[in-house]
């Protein structure tokens, strides 16, 4: 049942979200040990507890961010949205004797059992962090570290174009949008695409890769691709990028600085220096403004100087009609 929910699910949803809920839920039905027919709630909330626990050999080994040692929040979320699919999927079949969901759609509250609610509070409750952002010096740094024109044009794509890692590997030559300085995303997150700008620097740096660093005889229109090695000329992985990226940070003495921390990095200075949410979502390619509000608090600096500003107006309206 679980393969025909995958091949279900290969006709409506992105490759990595498959192999994502193939991955799932292997993990699950090898911890429950039971038919799906035979799934409980009880079995669920018990595999919710197992994931929250250290594995051996790791007891003593918690995360900064929430202290936790067993699996995060999020991943535990993502587990249980593909058992929920899944099961999603059986009653809508209606022919393998599934009635219910075991995934329980959260625990009550004394609100939601007085008001008859279905929803109370989530299975999981997810920690809202967030993101870490580079300043300028170690953006720098990090470009510095950077060894060939390819690499760099692959960090501006993420770092001034707000492009999401998978974004810049799928990136085709047909893509570049020269005039405009724009870049068409044809293959952002779900599926979505968009036409973003992007700076004259990123198009820059990536004439001088095209002119002398890409191999002339590749034989793909990936924009980016092996320079070395037997795969020289042949498409570069989202594993290459990240090594790339790792490498570099290395050389730099840097801690931080993911390709996720450089699309944030972007998305924050973009908001600090005006762009509204409208087109900050637009750049991003969210689907929801929900998530571009998250970049209302980011900032700190710019927080200061706008509350700054904010209140000397409001201490100077005050002061206004006191007498002397």
């Amino acid at each position: 049942m679980v393969d025909e929910f995958l091949e279900f699910a290969a006709s409506r949803a992105r490759p990595n979200t498959v192999r994502a809920y193939a991955h799932d839920l292997k993990a699950f039905f090898t911890f429950v040990a039971s038919e799906p027919v035979d799934v409980r709630p009880a079995d669920v909330m018990a595999f919710v507890t197992a994931q929250r626990r250290p594995r051996n050999g790791t007891e003593k080994v918690v995360r900064i961010s929430d202290g936790e040692a067993g699996l995060s929040s999020s991943t535990i979320r993502r587990r249980l949205a593909a058992v929920s699919a899944f099961y999603g999927y059986l009653l809508t079949r209606g022919d393998v004797g599934v009635e219910t969901n075991p995934v329980p759609r959260g625990l009550p509250t004394r609100r939601s059992r007085h008001r008859r609610e279905l929803r109370g509070q989530p299975l999981v409750r997810e920690v809202r962090r967030l993101p870490r952002i580079l300043d300028p010096d170690d953006l720098t740094a990090l470009m510095g570290a950077l060894r060939t024109d390819r690499d760099r044009a692959m960090v501006q794509a993420m770092a001034l174009g707000a492009l999401r890692r998978s974004e810049v590997i799928g990136l085709r030559l047909g893509d570049l949008h020269l005039g405009e300085w724009r870049v068409f995303v044809a293959e952002g997150k779900g599926g979505h695409q968009r036409l973003v700008p992007v700076s004259p620097s990123f198009f820059s740096t990536v004439a001088s890769y095209m002119n002398n660093e890409r191999p002339a005889g590749a034989s793909t229109d990936r924009l980016f691709v092996v320079l070395k090695g037997p795969r020289r000329g042949q498409p570069l992985s989202i594993e290459g990028l990240d090594e790339i990226i790792s490498g570099a940070r290395a050389r730099a003495g840097l801690v931080h600085g993911t390709c996720h921390e450089l699309r944030h990095t972007c998305l924050t200075r973009l908001r600090e220096a005006g762009m509204s949410l409208e087109a900050l979502q637009a750049q991003a390619g969210h689907r929801s403004i929900v998530s571009t509000r998250l970049y209302l608090h980011l900032g700190s600096d710019w927080l200061a100087d706008e509350y700054r500003r904010a209140v000397e107006v409001i201490e100077a309206q005050a002061a206004v009609g006191l007498a002397p």
